[in-house]
């Protein structure tokens, strides 16, 4: 299927409960059609073994790219799951940062994609010093996801976010102090030795006066103090 029939297949199962669903968990309901994850993770995986994409890197780029142009929000998170990180650029990634206008967009590109591209760390360094909100998470959920898929990188990558998670933990906007803080936990329970080294970040963070900083802090900790005795 071109990217045409994807999307009209996609707009058949839109269902607006869903979307009405989605915008009370903060999710933007502009150009949201409600179709589930599941069903976007089949229509990929469906994708994936037609014969004219089965080994066809560039072919699947070039597809994901013309979904990802389309503008619909579940589309655009299909395009993520359909592109091959080989052929992913640069330039690429910066163009659809800039797209992001909801946090699952956000996290699920960085997830599905970005954190497999070899530009995922100075990506997420470069972004959280961004003032674009979505750009910004997108730079911490980037940091959370290469913790949590990453098990080649040396520990010392990681532990250059941490000036980053603690500079950035004092912005107050909910969509970015919960990228800091998943970004902070993930780390620290994916690289058990940056446990300790991460639980003194989150006792520096506990100390700065921000509303922000300290609830990054204490949510981290709550878990992370668990975490360590087990």
């Amino acid at each position: 299927m071109n990217a045409e029939a994807i999307i009209a297949k996609l707009r058949l199962q839109a269902n607006p409960k869903n979307v009405a669903g989605m915008a009370r968990f903060g999710i933007n309901p502009k150009n949201t059609l409600g179709v589930p994850i599941p069903v976007l993770r089949k229509t990929a995986r469906e994708t994936g073994k037609q014969p004219a994409f089965s080994k066809d890197t560039a072919g699947r780029h070039n597809l994901a790219q013309e979904l990802w142009n389309s503008g619909i929000h579940e589309v655009k998170i299909l395009a993520s799951m359909v592109d091959d990180p080989s052929e992913v650029s640069e330039k690429q990634m910066d163009a659809w940062v800039r797209d992001f206008d909801s946090w699952d967009v956000c996290d699920q590109v960085c997830m599905n994609l970005f954190d497999k591209t070899p530009f995922a760390f100075e990506k997420a360094k470069k972004w959280t010093r961004n003032e674009e909100e979505f750009i910004r998470r997108a730079g911490f959920a980037l940091m959370a996801c290469l913790a949590w898929h990453d098990k080649t990188s040396p520990d010392a990558r990681f532990l250059e976010f941490f000036p980053l998670i603690k500079k950035y933990s004092t912005d107050e906007r909910n969509f970015v102090k919960k990228a800091v803080n998943w970004a902070l936990r993930q780390i620290a329970k994916s690289r058990p030795k940056l446990l300790g080294k991460a639980i003194d970040l989150a006792k520096e963070i506990e100390k700065i006066d921000s509303k922000s900083a300290k609830w990054i802090a204490h949510d981290a900790l709550r878990e992370l103090s668990a975490y360590n005795k087990t």
